[in-house]
């Protein structure tokens, strides 16, 4: 998290923010607060002293309401105060961050309607805005929602295009059990072919525990990486060359 706030704060700020260090005295203080303009489910307030400690350790920040939280026009998130030019420098990011991560969370608590008296479950997808997912997965879990994997490291997903450049389900499901076992990973493991997707012929004695629609390998599961404040993700593994 901390690694995205930095490269975020970098692309606004780069070498310093100068509309307000041209225009507020250094020893400026002043107080703001967060007036929420709509109706929604309010998403980001873990994440909001984060960046403003990042960008002013010194800045105070006061929540007056909590992730999760349904509310309207005129609510007061929270109130932040201490130098005004820190406040300046930090409140886009802040603002931006909150509001997409507030519009997930609501639209994502919006689609659980849909689904309530049902054993349904809405899980998320690696279709996310480069270099943001870290918060629209956080967002979809304060909505609700449920996180499926984070990336291409922490499950595997054979999907049609899978298949066709494997030459078909049961090639694709027994390279992948041959190459689990040369890696020695443990890696949670879909076949998720197009519905016209069939099995044209018995699966061979690698592949016998999968179908055409079913999950395997579910007991060879990885703990899942909590993505939040003080947690670190796995590093992705590097292609070895050819």
């Amino acid at each position: 998290m901390t690694r995205f706030i930095r490269t975020a704060l970098a692309e606004d700020v780069g070498d310093g923010d100068h509309s307000a260090l041209s225009s507020i005295p250094a020893d400026a203080r002043n107080r703001a607060h967060l007036l929420v303009k709509g109706e929604g489910i309010l998403a980001g307030m873990a994440l909001a002293p984060l960046i403003f400690a990042e960008v002013d350790p010194s800045l105070q920040l006061h929540a007056l309401l909590a992730d999760g939280t349904p509310v309207k026009y005129g609510d007061i998130a929270f109130t932040v105060e201490g130098p005004a030019r820190s406040i300046l420098t930090a409140e886009r990011l802040v603002l931006n961050c909150m509001q997409r991560m507030s519009g997930i969370a609501t639209y994502t608590a919006y689609l659980n309607t849909l689904l309530a008296g049902t054993k349904a479950k809405l899980l998320d997808t690696r279709k996310t805005t480069p270099n943001f997912r870290i918060c629209e997965k956080w967002a979809v879990l304060i909505g609700g929602g449920v996180n499926h994997r984070y990336g291409l490291f922490d499950m595997i997903i054979l999907k049609d295009n899978h298949v066709d450049y494997a030459g078909g389900v049961a090639e694709a499901i027994a390279a992948t059990h041959a190459y689990l076992a040369k890696t020695g990973r443990s890696c949670p493991s879909k076949l998720k072919p197009a519905p016209s997707t069939r099995c044209s012929r018995p699966l061979t004695p690698a592949a016998s525990t999968a179908s055409c629609s079913t999950t395997w390998a579910p007991s060879s599961c990885a703990k899942p990486w909590p993505w939040w404040p003080g947690a670190s993700p796995p590093k992705p593994v590097a292609a070895s060359p050819k």
